[in-house]
């Protein structure tokens, strides 16, 4: 592993009044630990978990793609500040990485189409062909197959969103190869029950305070699919 843990300094929050530092989950947590190769965090929306995986990126130095800021209705000054109240501990120094997060992928295909357009070869580092011009779920996994193979961090946002069950069991397949090869470390926010089921991966639950690690037939996504599955009939009768 590369990331050893983080740990949280709440004297440096700017607030307590505006999100996400009004979340009692981050008002009650002091550090995280990161004791396999694949950790998940998991919860209901707006629990902070993504908010939290951004904040580990962007105090690793890791950039994130983002489209420009629109004009909003309110805007929160302290939305993505986070990340200044983190302090983060290495085993052996810091490492590149990458953040993936479904709602800006397109935005970085685009991007990386232009750069092609300059110089075609930047796409073999992405499985040489334009991700523009492939399905959403198959641009996603070219995209990890080919990222996934270089020694770093890397962070992933809901990362199911676009994939079909039998491609979240090809990610499943290739995060396990990637942990074996103790060169990539990730850490993943994701509601899938299938991606949870990653061999020996840690699993953090935010609808707890304080976060909780949970063991995978624990976690709600297991206990509602398996008994959704086992007993249709029951939930579409409500």
């Amino acid at each position: 592993m590369h990331l050893k843990k983080i740990i949280l300094n709440q004297s440096k929050f700017p607030t307590r009044e505006y999100y996400p530092f009004n979340l009692d989950i981050i008002q009650s947590l002091t550090q995280i630990e990161f004791p396999k190769p694949v950790v998940f965090f998991v919860g209901e929306n707006g629990t902070g978990k993504s908010t939290l995986l951004k904040a580990i990126a962007r105090r690793s130095g890791i950039h994130i793609w983002e489209q420009s800021d629109r004009k909003r209705f309110k805007f929160n000054p302290h939305e993505n500040k986070l990340y200044q109240s983190l302090s983060i501990e290495w085993n052996n120094g810091s490492v590149p990485g990458s953040f993936f997060g479904a709602e800006t992928f397109n935005h970085f295909t685009q991007i990386l189409d232009e750069w092609a357009a300059a110089d075609p070869g930047v796409l073999n580092f992405f499985g040489g062909d334009s991700l523009v011009t492939q399905s959403h779920g198959q641009s996603l996994m070219s995209f990890f197959k080919s990222r996934y193979q270089i020694r770093g961090l890397y962070l992933m946002d809901e990362p199911e969103t676009a994939l079909s069950p039998r491609s979240q069991l090809e990610l499943v397949k290739l995060l396990n190869d990637m942990a074996k090869a103790e060169h990539a470390q990730f850490i993943i926010a994701t509601h899938s029950p299938i991606l949870l089921a990653c061999p020996e991966a840690a699993i953090y639950s935010f609808d707890t305070t304080p976060i909780k690690k949970m063991n995978y037939e624990e976690t709600d996504y297991y206990r509602v699919y398996k008994e959704f599955l086992n007993n249709r009939s029951d939930f579409l009768n409500y």
